[in-house]
């Protein structure tokens, strides 16, 4: 069974930073391409960032130069520094993870449960 959990979340003033988590455990043997989605009130989940197994690393228009994805394989652990944040970052963040588990030959993409971003004006 593998779990993943984000964390980092919580309220900041325009202009702040946070740096978000996600954590996989449990029975892993590799995890290949993970990223990170959001979702505001009233809006559809979009996509913010996504690393691939290599570090290589693409992200949404809206937060290009502002946000960084990063991994570390050793942990399991991926990550999203949120530099200058907008009232317009508020949102539920969620990571995913492409995970392969030592009992398959096959990877399952897992979901967080989210973390709440609040920036205030």
């Amino acid at each position: 069974q593998v779990h993943v959990v984000e964390s980092g979340g919580g309220l900041v003033q325009a202009g702040g930073s946070l740096r978000l988590s996600c954590a996989a455990s449990g029975s892993i043997f590799s995890i290949s391409a993970g990223g990170w989605h959001r979702q505001a009130p009233g809006k559809q989940r979009e996509l913010v960032a996504t690393i691939t197994s290599g570090g290589g690393a693409n992200y949404a228009d809206s937060v290009k130069g502002r946000f960084t994805i990063s991994r570390d394989n050793a942990k399991n652990t991926l990550y999203l520094q949120m530099n200058n944040l907008k009232p317009e970052d508020t949102a539920v963040y969620y990571c995913n993870c492409n995970v392969r588990s030592s009992s398959s030959r096959y990877s399952v993409l897992y979901w967080g449960q989210g973390t709440q971003v609040t920036v205030s004006s």
